[in-house]
């Protein structure tokens, strides 16, 4: 089997105006980025409105391992897959960031015959809309400072002040900082720190933003600190949401490009799920569901995060109603849950995988608490046994679901047509969806409800000051805001190490920062990081450039 980079390299890729027009969209409708790349006008999005709107499909995965889950590519084959069953699908997913490029998890294009293309280019600076963002927050975060510097009118107090500085980078030496040191030409002095910009509020707001104008709205109400008084203080107190504005008017226009089988695909935005939203744009999803029949979308990590924000934030704040959710998981990955050593994973070993099954079946349970109908998507593994295919397949019927087999990432969307008459069949009966807590529910018995119903936690773990500043949040008129959790990907639990099912455990709650612009409460469970570090061998060892000037080591 051929590299996924070089499949990707060997596309026959349509000129985008082509794409464009799959969609019903004329040239003045679009803004090219070269050959293979566009962004939909702001005008021909505003001009959607009224338009009925396809069937949105969600698909999540179980929690993620090192065996791999395939969640990116399983969205890619089955949007494949709709087209070929005869169904308008488009593929909506996050755009890549620099960060996990250069260090342990690599690009988000998709894998295998089930990829979207231009694949190094969305994997590198693509359309420069991270870009945008990483200058748009920082911005602000010299605006805050040049005011404090030059007279402080309205008497920020340096030491609460809560806006950090972001780059789309892994760098733990930036974590903590002190600013401003070497005399009073160069400000006043203080604690700060990085974020990698994908866990920006700007990013989740570029996300959530619905037009240029509601853009503008959420950046006035980003709150960057306090006053001497202990008053919140904005963005827009500070004069920065037009200039932030700017620098992101053409960023929140959606990126078209293509599938591997010619289909239409909107990259757009790019929070993680870990520590942010783990959602593709609203702006994105609007478009694709007002052009499509159906529309294909992922959600960061496993279910009980990605989804669960999809679910409780994006739709909540978007007005969005799926009609079915796409599970997927591997033979592999549920071994891995089933207690086999990553090294051992090629024999099989139908006892664990049985037990690993616990995580997939909370999954899907989590699912139904929504009132979403879910079909398991296997992703086949060359070295999958047939009694493991069948045991899981056995596994999924007895809890009520159906699983089926998946081989798009070897034979494109001609692999998962199965998967796409399941879909069909789920979305056509139509969802009952509600999100998992009520609006006027407090801030604190969210972050509860989320970590009791959802990980499955004993409690919660909540320092006084947390509580405390919960508690102003809700005084001040935030309590109806949903609960972002910020917490490990790899386990239910707060420990990453704690694979399957895990039972008996608490939620620290450590931090907790108000994002008053995007319109959620962010809760940092445990030792999460909103800065990760590059791993001991950084993927960024392998990357350069061959005598003809190809990316080489990027996959």
């Amino acid at each position: 089997m051929k590299s996924d980079i070089q499949i990707a390299r060997e596309a026959r890729k349509l000129p985008i105006a082509q794409i464009a027009g799959r969609l019903g969209l004329a040239e003045a409708d679009f803004l090219p980025y070269g050959r293979d790349k566009a962004k939909i006008a702001h005008e021909t999005i505003a001009g959607l409105a009224g338009r009925p709107q396809g069937r949105l499909i969600l698909v999540t995965a179980i929690n993620p391992t090192p065996a791999g889950e395939g969640k990116t590519t399983t969205t890619v084959g089955l949007g494949d897959a709709l087209n070929r069953i005869g169904k308008r699908a488009t593929v909506c997913i996050r755009e890549a960031s620099l960060g996990p490029n250069f260090g342990m998890k690599g690009g988000a294009a998709g894998g295998g015959h089930a990829q979207i293309v231009p694949m190094e280019d969305m994997n590198l600076h693509f359309t420069g809309d991270f870009h945008a963002v990483t200058s748009a927050h920082n911005l602000l975060a010299a605006m805050v400072d040049n005011h404090i510097h030059w007279g402080n009118a309205l008497r920020i107090d340096p030491r609460r002040v809560t806006w950090r500085r972001v780059m789309d980078m892994n760098d733990r030496v930036l974590r903590q900082v002190v600013v401003a040191l070497g005399g009073p030409a160069n400000g006043v002095p203080r604690e700060c720190g990085f974020d990698i910009t994908v866990a920006s509020e700007v990013m989740a707001i570029l996300c959530l933003a619905s037009d240029l104008a509601d853009l503008q709205a959420r950046l006035g109400r980003i709150v960057i600190g306090q006053t001497f008084g202990r008053q919140p203080v904005t963005a827009r107190d500070l004069g920065a949401d037009g200039a932030m504005t700017v620098l992101l008017r053409d960023a929140l226009q959606p990126n078209l490009v293509q599938t591997l089988e010619n289909n239409p695909a909107l990259v757009h935005g790019g929070p993680f799920a870990n520590i942010a939203h783990g959602c593709n744009s609203v702006m994105a999803t609007r478009t694709a569901l007002a052009l499509s029949d159906y529309v294909v979308t992922e959600a960061g990590f496993g279910a009980d995060l990605g989804a669960e924000k999809f679910l409780n934030i994006k739709c909540r704040l978007a007005g969005l109603q799926p009609d079915a959710a796409v599970l997927v998981a591997t033979v592999r990955a549920l071994k891995m849950n089933g207690g086999v050593a990553r090294a051992d994973l090629g024999a099989e070993n139908v006892a664990a995988l049985r037990a690993g099954c616990a995580n997939l079946g909370r999954h899907i349970d989590n699912l139904r608490r929504f009132g979403l109908p879910v079909v398991v998507a296997i992703n086949h593994f060359s070295g999958d046994s047939a009694a493991e295919i069948a045991a899981l397949v056995d596994y999924c019927r007895e809890h009520g679901v159906q699983a089926v087999l998946c081989r798009h990432w070897a034979e494109g969307g001609r692999g998962a047509q199965d998967l796409a008459r399941a879909v069909v069949a789920l979305a056509e009966q139509g969802a009952d969806f509600a999100p998992l807590y009520p609006d006027g529910m407090p801030l604190a018995e969210k972050i509860e409800t989320v970590c009791k119903r959802i990980y499955r936690a004993d409690g919660v773990e909540f320092l006084p000051h947390i509580r405390e500043r919960l508690g102003e949040w809700q005084a001040a008129g935030h309590g109806h805001l949903p609960v972002c959790m910020a917490k490990t990907q790899y386990s239910f639990s707060a420990n990453p190490a704690a694979l399957g099912a895990p039972e008996g455990f608490t939620i620290p709650v450590r931090e907790v920062r108000l994002a008053a612009g995007a319109g959620f409460v962010v809760a940092i469970c445990g030792d999460i990081m909103t800065m990760p570090g590059l791993p001991r061998d950084p993927a960024a060892l392998r990357v350069g450039l061959d005598c003809d000037g190809n990316v080489q080591g990027l996959f």
